[in-house]
């Protein structure tokens, strides 16, 4: 099989950068270890996408993409004007279905086995399907895989990882909510906008409330938390972090981004048997906080979980040394750059499982990423797109967000067509 480019991983990234060539006209394949493509978004369960800069670039993909969510009242524009409310089921379809207009060809359930190169050249990728093993000749490999498996196998360099590892997230939905109930009963015990909003969008009651253990504002659920801990309903660990959305088109339920899965802050999360444990006492958690909410929060004495994610939102792991490495100097300056992937004001964003040891820096200019922090160093025909990009740790945890993945991936794909 012969291909002008092969995009490795259905992801958020890889799903913009395949939808863009195939929409040129080019021979495109799309390969993806799932069922269904969106990574992050989909089998993460990561909802709603974060707000980023109004100046933003390379919409194409997010554009279409959420037009189509639309057609399905999938996709709805919060109080705070952002865009990206969307429902993580119904996306599968509409991934999909732009695939299939822009004639990109996608493998399911396929995993990469071997890279074949020659001279600083990727030619051909091996790769096993359902039980059988398919040998693809290619010219542009994209690396989307998030953990950057192409770079892994192409012996690439890697910046060196931070010590203190970001944890883990293993999101989860609550069905059966009263929202009415929740609504009233959560806007009046928190005054403060900045955490907790509800509204009412195409006649769906729409909300967003929070709270983490950390010490740098008044938590309104904080004497909620303490009692169930004090209680033994809790452990003290399970609400180091707290944060629920209302999904569009699911009128009874909420998305929440918790728990965090705990580790030692000096372990990597990916050690084999600590990553396998910590998924295990994150699932435990989540029926904690089940019994938590079904006592505490008015309007939820009768939910139900009905999802719980079978892939782990990961914030940081392998970052390929590319053509340019993006530092978090070049981020606070609004460095200006030739050939921009993106544009964001997103802020520093690194999370912590040690209390009051979370950052979240707001940026009060625009900052660009250029396409050379996302071109292979290495192999001259490698690319990659999402949060395995060439910049360091602290400038990455900005840049990791699905708008600016979705970014990365049409600007590259345009690069690519010049």
């Amino acid at each position: 099989m012969k291909f002008d480019y092969v995009v490795v991983g259905g992801g958020t990234a890889g799903c913009a950068v395949a939808y863009i060539l195939g929409k040129a006209n080019k021979n495109v394949l799309l390969i993806e270890k799932n069922i269904h493509l969106g990574g992050t978004m989909t089998s993460a369960l990561v909802t709603p996408m974060m707000k980023t800069s109004d100046n933003s670039i390379n919409n194409e993909f997010l554009d279409d993409f959420l037009n189509e969510m639309r057609k399905y009242d999938a996709a709805i524009t919060y109080i705070d004007g952002n865009i990206g409310w969307f429902n993580p089921e119904i996306a599968k379809i509409v991934l999909d279905e732009l695939m299939c207009k822009a004639n990109v060809q996608v493998l399911y359930s396929a995993s990469l086995r071997n890279v074949n190169i020659s001279n600083r050249y990727i030619n051909s990728i091996d790769i096993d399907i359902n039980m059988l093993s398919v040998h693809i000749e290619t010219k542009y490999v994209i690396d989307a895989t998030g953990n950057c498996e192409v770079g892994k196998l192409s012996n690439c360099n890697f910046l060196e990882n931070n010590s203190n590892f970001q944890p883990l997230t293993l999101r989860f939905i609550v069905e059966n909510v009263n929202l009415k109930e929740f609504s009233d009963w959560i806007t009046n015990l928190d005054k403060d906008r900045d955490v907790t909003t509800s509204c009412k969008i195409n006649d769906e009651i729409h909300l967003s409330t929070a709270y983490t253990w950390d010490n740098n504002r008044n938590w309104a659920l904080s004497t909620l938390f303490d009692d169930a801990v004090n209680k033994n309903i809790l452990k003290d660990s399970d609400r180091n972090y707290f944060q629920l959305f209302t999904v569009p088109k699911m009128p009874n339920a909420v998305a929440f981004n918790c728990p965090r899965m705990i580790l030692d802050s000096n372990i990597s999360p990916f050690e084999p048997f600590m990553y396998s444990k910590s998924l295990q006492n994150a699932r435990f958690t989540i029926m904690r906080l089940l019994k938590f909410m079904n006592i505490y929060l008015k309007g939820f004495e009768n939910a139900y979980i009905s999802n719980i994610a079978d892939m782990v939102g990961i914030r940081e792991n392998n970052r390929i040394a590319g053509k340019y490495v993006y530092t978090i100097a070049d981020l606070k300056s609004g460095k200006k750059f030739d050939n921009p992937v993106l544009i964001s004001n997103y802020p520093i964003d690194v999370h912590s499982t040690d209390k009051s040891s979370s950052a979240m820096e707001k940026i009060n200019i625009e900052y660009q990423l250029p396409v050379e922090s996302l071109i292979s160093k290495d192999i001259d025909n490698l690319y990659v797109a999402g949060r395995c990009i060439s910049a360091d740790f602290y400038a990455q945890s900005a840049l990791r967000i699905i708008p600016s993945c979705f970014s990365m991936g049409t600007g590259l794909a345009k690069y690519l067509l010049k």
